[in-house]
């Protein structure tokens, strides 16, 4: 047999049939540019119950921006084996003596871990365990932070600028709000002279 029959008789190699275009992060600034890149946007409105003071909450400005959020999906949410990217923008502020903060959520499934980057600002990465012990790390520019498994999480900016972080985390964790919207976190995060100090709930 010669080689052009080698040639003919030889399984054809196949690859992508489509190059999907480059999603890309700005790690100046941490946004997300792409076509498959999705956002959404939290405002006052939207935390309701988040705060221990909910008459001052819906005093302030219904509009306004607390945090917005970039996020990369590869794959379908909840498809196992992928990972997710995404980038947080959370707003200085207060209300009362709370900080501006993200609602909060366990992961649906509960062993699903992630981590975040901070890239700019300072704030307060807030966790608290199945046996409702909560504990917070400080955030600032260049520090990695791992959420493990079972344990509910939220952030707080404690700055004067915006808190920028970047998330990675598994496509099959999904995301429980429920929880916490009905039982909150053991303490909260409240600037007291001058500082963040966790304060236990009654």
């Amino acid at each position: 047999m010669n080689s052009g029959e080698n040639k003919r008789n030889e399984t054809p190699k196949t690859g992508p049939t489509k190059v999907n275009p480059p999603v890309r992060v700005h790690l100046g600034s941490g946004v997300l540019t792409g076509d498959r890149v999705q956002s959404v946007v939290r405002i006052m409105a939207d935390m309701k119950g988040v705060y221990r003071d909910e008459e001052l909450r819906k005093s302030l400005d219904q509009q306004a921006v607390v945090y917005r959020v970039q996020t990369f999906y590869p794959v379908v949410e909840d498809e196992e084996g992928g990972l997710f990217w995404g980038t947080t923008f959370l707003q200085p502020g207060l209300v009362g003596d709370e900080y501006f903060m993200t609602k909060g959520h366990y992961h649906a499934k509960p062993s699903r871990g992630e981590f975040y980057l901070t890239l700019f600002g300072n704030g307060a990465l807030i966790l608290m365990d199945e046996k409702h012990h909560t504990v917070f790390e400080p955030m600032s520019a260049g520090t990695l932070h791992y959420v493990p498994g079972h344990t509910a999480h939220r952030v707080a900016n404690t700055g004067d600028q915006v808190l920028t972080f970047l998330a990675c985390w598994p496509s099959d964790a999904g995301h429980d709000y429920e929880t916490i919207s009905r039982q909150g976190f053991s303490a909260r995060l409240r600037k007291m002279r001058g500082v963040p100090v966790l304060v236990e709930e009654p």
